[in-house]
Parts: C-alpha cells; structure tokens; sequence
C-alpha cells in the first residue's frame, strides 16, 4: 500500500468512527489522543457568530485557538463579544490553559480589526524615523488585540522584496529591500507588541520577497529559486534580530525553495524546518500557513497536509477555511498518525509542550 493510501485509510477508519475510540483512549499525561492533537490545531468559522461546533470542540479541549478574518468582524465591540463567548467555552475545557486568539494585524491594508497600525509595513520603512514607526506600530497592533482580548497576531511579515511592485511589495508588506532594515524594524515591531502582552509571528521563513507580482501560494504553486547563498544572506537574514528579540512564533511559507527542498512546500520540508532550529536557532513555535491553499493541492486532503506538517516538524496547523469541519478532520488525522505511530509520540509532545508553554504565558 502506498504511503498516501495508507493516510488515506487512516484518515477514513477515523471519520468513519474510531475517532470514538481515540477520543476515549487516555494519554499518560491525562489528555486523550484527540485533546493532544487537538493541541496543534487553530481553528476558523465563517460569519459574525462562532458555530456551536466550534463552542463544543473548545469545550472538549480539543482546539488550540482561533483565527478571526474581517467577515468575522464588524465592530470592535462585537469581536470582543466573539472573544468572550470563547473564552467562556474554554473555562469548561479540561485543558486548562488560555486559547491562542490570532489574527492578521499587520497594518495598512492588511489588518482585520479596525484601528491601529494605519501604517503599512511600507510606509513604516519611509517614516522619517523608522524606528520609532515600527514600534509605534508594534504597540499599536498589540493594543488593537488585547483590547478586544487576542492575544497572537500573525504579524510582523519579514519579507525582504527583492523588486518594486512585486508580490509582497505591491500591497506594502515589506519594511524594505534591505535584509538588514527590514531585521532591524520587525525587530523593534516585535519588542513593542510582545511588550503589550500579544504573541507576534515572523512570517513567512524562509522569505517571499523573490516572489514576482502575481505568484501567490493561496492560488496556486510557487517555486523561488534563489541560492542558499543568498537565501541566508538577504530572505532569512531579519529572523536573526526577530528571535534575538524573542519573537513566539515563526510562520512557514508554502513556496518551495529549492536550495533547501526540491520537492516540498516550506511548511512541509523537514529540511526546511531544520533549517529554522538549527541555522537560525529558533526554539520557539513554528505554525504553518493556510491549510487550505491552492499550491498544497497536490498533497492529498486537509488531514494528509496536516500530517504532513507534523511530520516536517511544524507545531501548529492552521485550519482556516472558516469551516470548523477542517479543523476538526486535521484533528483526527493527526489523532491517527499518533494511535497508529506515523507521528511518533515523542516528537508530537515535544510541539505540544512548545505551545503549551506559549498559551501559558499569555492570557
């Protein structure tokens, strides 16, 4: 049987109803094998009201978080609302530590709350004092979400653009074409959100800025064919001063790099992983882009890609289709690959205990 088919199997013996059984099955440390994968896994709904689905899995302790998206949101007020509502369906989860409440915060064009930052990333790196914008910036963002009470924001992006106007230049994501600017400004956005109690991600290792105008992961396959040489030299180089500064997450990009992996998106490659931990150092948590996207398409169905994830090292899978359906079919995928020993348990509790540790230190 091919490995596919076999995930395939696994996949569909769960959904047809072992997830019963795996859910009844105890882990030594007192969790079942869907509450520890359910550890790994951040949801998304559709429209202004949370589904009763989604309430019950928080309840069940088999949810990581949440991820709002502006169809989520249509007032300050209403969100915090949202945000209530889930925290209160969390205080009756046996897993007793707070839910990961994120979103895309990145300023200018790209912020899902309203209010602050006004500033692109753009912008910020053309403010007459940089420095000061970025964490005027940082502040800002962090002070949007923990006043409605997130508390993860998917941003800075540390994409270093390689032309004007290319993919992430065109919609002002990106501090500057210089690795060095653009370390030294997510950096400094980093240290002034996280100072405000908001988790901040580096997106997306190892870097977009060679995408050209038009190559965009969630509609389709990316291939950015630059040299290891200058992938560490420019694309990675503003993640030194970002995990210097402490930064929680690290998101993964689903372009495929081939100086590092030929053949597998970022978010996929273990080699691409490693390459994070060990050049870079980074101890933190790694959480992928979205599952959903249009260049995973030939890897199989959401709970394939999310074990597939797993097994690249990735912690956190980003369910967010806003379809609780998705987060819970990743749920019993990796619930699977960990009952049947494709996911071994060491590794698979190392990443629950990293984000077991980011959730304990925030609120």
């Amino acid at each position: 049987m091919t490995r596919r088919r076999t995930l395939q199997a696994l996949a569909g013996v769960v959904l047809a109803g072992a997830a019963t059984t795996i859910a009844a099955t105890p882990a030594p440390d007192g969790m079942t094998l869907r509450q520890l994968a359910g550890q790994r896994v951040i949801y998304s709904y559709a429209g202004l009201t949370p589904p009763d689905a989604l309430l019950r899995r928080i309840r069940a302790g088999e949810a990581a978080g949440v991820i709002f998206f502006g169809e989520n949101v249509s007032s300050t007020q209403q969100i915090a609302g949202v945000v209530r509502e889930l925290r209160d369906a969390n205080a009756q989860s046996p897993v007793r530590r707070p839910l990961l409440l994120m979103t895309d915060q990145e300023g200018g064009k790209v912020r899902r709350l309203p209010g602050e930052p006004a500033l692109s990333e753009k912008q910020v790196g053309q403010a007459a004092d940089p420095e000061a914008a970025a964490r005027a910036a940082g502040k800002g963002a962090g002070t949007t979400l923990s006043g409605v009470g997130m508390n993860l924001n998917l941003a800075p992006v540390l994409d270093v653009f390689g032309q004007p106007e290319n993919f992430i230049d065109q919609y002002g994501r990106s501090f500057s074409d210089d690795p060095h600017t653009a370390g030294v400004l997510g950096r400094d956005f980093v240290t002034a959100q996280q100072a405000t109690g908001v988790a901040a991600t580096a997106k997306h290792f190892p870097g977009l800025g060679a995408a050209p105008a038009g190559s965009n992961t969630d509609l389709g396959p990316v291939t950015l064919n630059v040299p290891l040489s200058e992938l560490r030299a420019k694309d990675e180089a503003p993640y030194g001063p970002a995990i210097a500064a402490g930064v929680k997450l690290v998101m993964l990009s689903w372009a495929v790099y081939p100086a590092l992996d030929a053949t597998r998106p970022a978010g996929l490659s273990p080699a691409v992983v490693q390459e994070l931990r060990q050049h870079q150092r980074f101890q933190g948590v790694t959480i992928t882009d979205a599952l959903e996207a249009k260049a995973l398409q030939a890897y199989g169905t959401t709970g394939e890609r999310a074990t597939l994830a797993a097994e690249a090292g990735m912690d956190l899978i980003l369910a967010s289709a806003r379809d609780v359906a998705q987060g819970e079919e990743a749920v019993s995928a990796l619930a699977a690959g960990l009952s049947g020993g494709s996911l071994p348990s060491a590794g698979f509790r190392a990443a629950v205990g990293r984000i077991s540790a980011l959730r304990d230190g925030l609120r």
